[in-house]
């Protein structure tokens, strides 16, 4: 894919448009220009609002049908079109090219799957005659589209998220704006050309490229918008909580994800699902495995096969079939991840391998003895580095697990069903995973949070309960 040397226009209400202010698209490998982006402007982002009040309208209007015909559209050129989306996937972002072709049929399925739950947006009947007096009325209630969405999504997958997000809004028949991350926003737009080409009416659909730090209150505090979409870092969604004003909000906000290993477990199969879950995509996803519990009886032979597989990982350039991980998003994170490293080590943690930066790329690491008093115990580390701790027993591990300000998803590795069940009551978190790492998802079930991971829920049929109300409807008869 060849650098587009005049730039890549965003889409405002259904056009394609330029500004003389652009904003660099870099490629995290060497940092080699991509392509640029306008930055759009407060002005902008007030027009796409205004434009979205009458795109709520139109969406409101489109048949359910009409809706998952747009969607299965939508689908369906990118399907065709998937190798070019991928490209675009690995190119801007961190994944390789193997990872963003999943990333691009999970996209595709997300839209699938929207189409399908639009047709499944029901209400119920109401017994009104269940209180006393209210024996002459009849009723029901219905959901309706709440109107505007705004749509805030991050870098580390940058087309289906932002497709969790644009799908259940059109399903539901909303108008949504989409402001995709600076740093990777070439998919998004690729994401509305689908919809463009789909025959998705102008004015329902705004991906406007630009600063947070510009548009981004616009957005959030202004009171047409009805609804918060965002996915991102916890500092930025207490922000928003703080500006949005009374509207809905959605946030995913990232984890510290706890995975533990007891000792009847299949080692070799935790071994290998937990790599996976620890450097997928540079270990830049929320759900990526960050520390890992293993009793005391197999913590030697767990730790001496996961260091194994770990180095084996091949680090290299994006696009090779060959690559199983690329660079961080920029230097910049690189670097982070380093320092925080290196403070953990200062303290006393070991280093098992990794711990080496080149540029953007971090070599995968691992780490035991991390004390309790450095950021990597506590902060998501939104990077690929992983930590491992000896427990005796169960309870230790759900004690250690919980002992955190975030709450996404869990892993356990047992075959028994009791101990299985224990650490599915009493740890906190939005999802866990039985014999599976942390980092297991499929698009269709509820996601998200609790404690500092978030608010409400995305998957698409949740997702649509959060972008629609109820709407209740009652007849009083005569007697």
């Amino acid at each position: 894919m060849k650098t587009l040397t005049k730039g890549e226009k965003f889409f405002l209400a259904g056009q394609w448009v330029e500004r003389d202010r652009l904003i660099d698209v870099r490629d995290p490998k060497d940092d080699s220009l991509i392509t640029t982006v306008p930055a759009a402007s407060i002005e902008d982002t007030l027009f796409a609002i205004e434009e979205a009040k009458k795109g709520a309208k139109i969406a409101a209007e489109i048949p359910t049908h009409e809706r998952i015909a747009i969607l299965n559209r939508a689908a369906d050129w990118i399907l065709d079109n998937k190798e070019e989306y991928a490209t675009m996937i690995a190119r801007e972002g961190s994944k390789t090219i193997r990872e963003a072709r999943k990333e691009v049929t999970r996209c595709i399925e997300t839209l699938r799957v929207s189409a399908e739950e639009a047709r499944r947006i029901q209400g119920e009947t109401i017994p009104f005659d269940q209180m006393q007096g209210s024996e002459n009325r009849v009723g029901y209630y219905y959901r309706f589209p709440i109107g505007i969405i705004a749509a805030i999504t991050p870098f580390n997958d940058p087309l289906n998220l932002v497709a969790h997000k644009v799908g259940p809004a059109i399903a539901a028949g909303n108008a949504i704006i989409v402001k995709p991350a600076t740093v990777t926003p070439l998919s998004a737009l690729m994401l509305a050309k689908a919809f463009e080409k789909a025959g998705l009416p102008a004015k329902v659909l705004s991906v406007i490229t630009g600063y947070a730090s510009e548009i981004g209150d616009t957005l959030v505090t202004h009171p047409d918008i009805r609804m918060v979409s965002f996915t991102g870092g916890l500092s930025a969604g207490k922000e928003i909580l703080k500006k949005a004003g009374l509207k809905k909000i959605s946030m995913e906000l990232g984890s510290n994800s706890p995975v533990i290993v007891l000792n009847d477990a299949e080692l070799e199969e935790a071994v290998e699902s937990t790599v996976s879950g620890a450097f997928w995509a540079a270990g830049q996803n929320c759900l990526g495995v960050q520390r890992i519990y293993i009793e005391d009886q197999v913590f030697e032979e767990f730790q001496g096969k996961f260091v194994n597989q770990t180095l084996q990982y091949r680090v290299g350039d994006k696009l090779s079939e060959f690559t199983d991980m690329g660079p961080m998003i920029n230097e910049k994170e690189a670097i982070r991840v380093e320092n925080w490293v290196n403070e953990a080590v200062a303290k006393g943690a070991k280093l098992l391998c990794g711990g080496k930066r080149e540029g953007a790329f971090y070599m995968p690491t691992v780490l035991t003895d991390v004390p309790e008093n450095c950021t990597l115990a506590s902060e998501e580390v939104f990077g690929p580095v992983v930590t491992l701790y000896r427990v005796p027993d169960l309870n230790t591990a759900i004690c250690e697990s919980n002992r955190n300000e975030y709450g996404l998803q869990a892993g356990i590795f047992t075959k028994d069903i009791e101990k299985a069940f224990h650490a599915i009551r009493r740890m906190e978190v939005g999802g866990i995973m039985i014999n599976d790492s942390s980092d297991y998802r499929i698009d269709a079930m509820p996601f998200g949070g609790v404690k500092g991971s978030g608010l409400g829920r995305e998957g698409i049929k949740f997702a649509l309960q959060e972008m629609t109300e109820p709407k209740v409807v009652c007849f009083k008869l005569k007697k």
